[in-house]
């Protein structure tokens, strides 16, 4: 059984013991162990049961590739499912629970498919699920539903705290190993500015464990220098815990750091998603071993060779009393010799190669070990645990020669860069066939802007294995990296030196004996956590599932949440051998960040409770809180739906606030509209595609007002454009649509008009503005002085720069009440002054701030229409009698084509109107109007409906805007509108301009 050894354990702090609990049971362990290092040290091998047919399964790996050791971790608030005991570094008072079985681990009735596993082969559920139709929805769906996932899901708040970081750095290096260090030694020397992380909390990779000597000292000695060398340096930051999740276009690379995994503190940050954003990425992640494909190698006790010895050098800990080494390669080797100098048993070394040579080869048998050649593992033996190997010749069909007692089996099928990162943004693979995997192809590396290559990758990961290899990879790449971030080599020096390999040839072995009968090949696994095996994989080739993603997808290879770490080139090389086609050929799955899962906590960060979806508030917010605001949001704004008094209804403060505009003077906190500045010599172009009408010859110095139509030609958005300068214009916006705006254009910039000179800028926030309306408008800004705003200076539909009172101000001659009105903008920083001055300036005129449901009145008695009112996304501009803002002089604009189509030019779509009912009251709103006659569904017939309502107090009686067939044909004729309780009330159409239909009052 597994177990503690009385030495060793580079890692542990063992005068620090620590106590934890695995379900429910007390254990012990110290401080540097992992979860994995810990359970092992107390003779638990049994950690979890797999997704579908829940065989028992133990630890397999030491790192992040580990597919079975999966945990829920903690409890309450700080309870989280699915983490990996390999990557879980041990604290005082831990809680992990196994997952994926009922009633419990060692006893779990969802193994009984395990002995279905015949009728349950990849893609059944394709197939059984189909008929009959009825039983989907009342019995395969719920009893899927249930069984899905593998850990539960956390019911309580989550009580950490989680954070972003931002950093622009000249090289980033992800990876700590020996590579990853002599490359930012290289690049740093060059001056440049260098961030260097590492996904665990040490320094220096598998080095320390397998390299032996560095520049003639031990590789764990060379690494603390050259950790200390670069802590030194004022231009190197250095990270540990901290994982390179994803690289993407232009360098830039989503970082993982787990801050308080290891050690959790009330009020600190658990974790910290970094964005990066780097002139040169190296990537230094070295190589994940692969396993082999055996009938039985998914039993406890079956582990990677490299994780074996792993555990008994950095952990002290023995992964069990009798170990049989099975490999196709040397690698595998060191591993049976770090177990014999921990005193422990190596019953046998199995190499599937015929005649290895080399210098592993013959130390292992000087130091009396048993090698077996030409050999391979038949089956291992065991239920709950390894308890032995059956010994087969590789080359036969698993014919049992011989059963080795053990409890340990090490496995080795080879190593495999990690290309996951330099694959994520492009880069493509070559096979390398002498090694038996996929290497990076550094001449179809990701590239910039320019063409220039932004990721290199060095050492194990760029297919290097032997340390003397490694080293002088990583060297020349952080001082080529260097060269060409800052334009000059780094002064000359050597590589690190290590002792030359030479190692016996690996020899591919994609499955073990490699004439294994189907008996055997339907007990290879290949996927641990999601139970593929070798005979699935056939059984995909057989049925046609000749695309490598095709075979994925039907069965659920490199799906887990190991994301294939050690499936895939198994896989792929018996999909491969199925086919009866090369391995290139075949190719790989598209490997897709973040490498490694990562929390959603982080990818929140502080966007949580309140600041969720951070509340937008204008310059005068707190002015407004103050003085009776009663608010509505406004997309992710809150603005004043009205102003109310003591003992006054908000439908009465509206009413109030209407006729105070109309016979006096109003304030109208506008800073919410949208701000757009799209500025360069191709603007007036671009504007002229956005816009259904011309921007490109607005004079400087003047307004329009203009629509924005999506690519299939309905009205998504209107606004009053200025022109600011030559090449300059500021397109305003509604409330809620200046972010997805700034996006469309933004998108079309990006994607379709790539190469025009326009910079667009959202500047919404950078500016308060305020809306001066009534007949007094004039009298108030006259009476702050500083500009003449006089009908013949700044008539309506202008625009002018100068000063109200001192403080600099734009002032907009627009208006959408239909008074006379100025919009003025200030920076957002002057917007409270600016407000003040007016309100007390205005005191003598009666002024008095109105909210959005006054403007929402006056806009409609004016007839001016308000998107997500009049229009619901299957409007068109012709629809609300807007023909005249739709250019006939351009060519296109975005939209166009879309309002050629038959439908939009349909004579029957409902035009818009307005409305008075015969009895003055209001129409409800959404109220369709119906006709005589029911439909074929035995419904009313429809005419039409209302998009705005409201009570007039200029008019004293209800006025509606709709849209109706033929409405505008249909002038005074009287039409049925339906009322909630069933009834209807009668409306007479009228023009939709209830109030001074020939625009005096605004353009005095």
């Amino acid at each position: 059984m597994s177990t503690r050894l009385g030495t060793g354990g580079r890692f542990l702090d063992r005068g620090r013991p620590l106590e934890f609990t695995f379900n429910g049971k007390r254990m012990k362990g110290y401080q540097g162990d992992t979860l994995a290092s810990a359970l092992l040290a107390n003779g638990q091998t049994l950690v979890g049961r797999s997704f579908k047919y829940h065989r028992p399964r133990g630890i397999v790996a030491s790192g992040a590739e580990e597919p079975n050791a999966l945990v829920n971790l903690g409890r309450d608030g700080r309870f989280e499912p699915n983490q990996r005991a390999t990557t879980q570094e041990l604290f005082d008072g831990l809680t992990a629970e196994s997952q994926n079985h009922w009633p419990s681990l060692e006893f779990d009735v969802g193994v009984v498919n395990n002995y279905a596993s015949k009728f349950l082969p990849a893609g059944f559920y394709y197939k059984t699920f189909m008929s009959p139709r009825p039983a989907w929805k009342h019995v395969f769906e719920p009893f899927i539903r249930k069984s899905a996932g593998l850990g539960r899901a956390p019911v309580d708040r989550d009580a950490d705290i989680y954070e972003h970081f931002h950093l622009h750095v000249d090289i980033l290096v992800i990876g700590g190993g020996i590579a990853g260090l002599a490359a930012a030694k290289q690049a740093a020397a060059s001056g440049a500015s260098v961030l260097v992380v590492e996904q665990t909390a040490h320094w220096g990779g598998r080095a320390p464990v397998d390299a032996g000597e560095i520049d003639g000292v031990p590789a764990g000695a060379w690494v603390k220098n050259a950790v200390e060398e670069l802590d030194r340096m004022d231009n190197v930051r250095m990270i540990t815990r901290c994982m390179g999740s994803g690289v993407y276009d232009h360098g830039s690379v989503l970082a993982y750091e787990r801050l308080t995994d290891h050690d959790p503190q009330d009020g600190k940050p658990r974790h910290r998603l970094w964005r990066i954003r780097a002139k040169h990425v190296i990537t230094a992640t070295g190589a994940i071993e692969r396993p082999l494909s055996f009938a039985g190698n998914d039993l406890p006790g079956v582990m990677l060779a490299g994780a074996v010895r792993d555990y008994a050098v950095n952990w002290g800990v023995s992964a069990g009393d009798r170990t049989v080494v099975v490999t196709n390669n040397d690698d595998a080797y060191r591993t049976a010799f770090a177990l014999v100098e921990s005193g422990l048993k190596v019953a046998a070394i199995v190499d599937a190669r015929a005649t290895p040579q080399g210098p592993l080869i013959e130390k292992a048998r000087a130091m009396g070990i048993r090698v077996e050649t030409g050999r391979g593992v038949a089956k291992v033996k065991g239920r709950a645990r390894v308890e032995g190997v059956a010994i087969t010749t590789q080359a036969g069909e698993g014919a049992v020669l011989e059963t080795i007692p053990c409890d340990v089996v090490a496995m080795s099928g080879g190593w495999s860069p990690v290309v996951h990162l330099w694959s994520h943004c492009g880069g493509k693979l070559t096979w390398d066939d002498t090694q038996a995997f996929f290497r990076p192809d550094r001449t179809k590396a990701p590239t910039g802007d320019k063409g220039q290559a932004f990721v290199t990758v060095v050492g194990s990961a760029n297919g290097m294995l032997a340390t003397a290899e490694v080293l002088a990879d990583a060297h020349a790449g952080g001082g080529s990296v260097a060269e060409a971030v800052t334009g000059k080599a780094p002064e000359a020096s050597p590589a690190p030196q290590a002792e030359a390999e030479t190692p016996a040839p690996i020899e591919p072995v994609w499955m073990m004996p490699q004439g294994a009968s189907h008996e055997l090949r339907s007990k290879m696994w290949l996927d641990y956590q999601n139970d593929v095996k070798v005979s699935d994989v056939q059984l995909a080739a057989r049925e046609g599932y000749e695309s490598v993603e095709h075979t994925k997808r039907y069965t659920t290879l490199g799906m887990a949440t190991d994301q294939g770490k050690l499936s895939n080139i198994n896989g792929l090389a018996v999909l491969a051998q199925s086919l009866n086609a090369e391995i290139p050929a075949v190719g790989t799955t598209t490997f897709r960040p973040p490498y490694t899962p990562i929390s959603m906590g982080s990818i929140a960060g502080e966007a949580r409770g309140e600041i969720f979806q951070p509340l937008r508030r204008t310059p005068m917010d707190a002015w407004h809180d103050a003085n009776g605001a009663y608010w509505e949001p406004v997309g992710h704004w809150r603005r004043p739906y009205c102003y109310r008094g003591v003992s006054e209804t908000a439908a009465e403060a509206v009413n109030r606030e209407v006729k105070n505009v109309r016979e006096g003077l109003g304030l109208l906190d506008a800073s919410t509209l949208g701000k757009i500045l799209v500025k360069g010599p191709d603007a007036g172009r671009f504007l002229d595609m956005m816009y259904t009408n011309m921007m490109s010859t607005l004079k400087v110095g003047r307004c329009r007002y203009g629509l924005m139509c999506s690519e299939n030609g309905f009205l998504m958005d209107d606004g009053v454009v200025a022109r600011v300068g030559e090449d300059e214009w500021l397109c305003h916006t509604t409330s809620g649509g200046a972010d997805s705006i700034h996006a469309h254009m933004e998108e079309w910039l990006q994607t379709e008009w790539w190469d025009w000179k326009v910079y667009t800028a959202n500047l919404t926030e950078q500016y308060a503005q305020i809306g001066v309306v009534g007949p007094k408008a004039r009298e108030v800004l006259e009476l702050l002085g500083g500009m003449d705003v006089s009908k013949e200076t700044l008539p309506f539909m202008a625009w002018a720069d100068g000063t109200l009172d001192g403080i600099p101000v734009r002032i907009f001659r627009i208006s959408f009440s239909g008074e006379l009105s100025f919009e003025i903008a200030t920076k957002a920083g002057y917007g409270q002054a600016l407000w003040d001055k007016l309100m007390e300036a205005g005191r003598v005129f009666g002024a008095m701030p109105y909210g959005t449901e006054a403007l929402h009145v006056l806009r409609a008695e004016k007839g001016f229409i308000m998107i997500g009112d009049e229009s619901d996304g299957t409007v068109i501009p012709q629809d609300l009698g807007l023909d005249w803002a739709i250019s006939k002089k351009k060519d296109d604009f975005i939209g166009k084509r879309g309002q050629q189509r038959s439908h939009f030019t349909d004579p029957e779509r409902w035009k818009l109107v307005g409305l008075e009912t015969t009895d003055g009251s209001v129409i409800e709103d959404g109220a369709y109007a119906v006709a005589a006659g029911e439909n074929v569904n035995g419904q009313r017939n429809v005419q039409g409906r209302v998009t705005s309502t409201y009570w007039s107090p200029t008019l004293n009686r209800g006025i509606a805007m709709g849209l109706v067939s033929h409405g505008p044909d249909r002038m005074g004729e009287i039409v049925e509108f339906t009322k909630e309780d069933g009834g209807t009330v009668a409306a007479k159409i009228v023009s939709p301009v209830f109030y001074d239909p020939e625009g005096e009052k605004q353009n005095v």
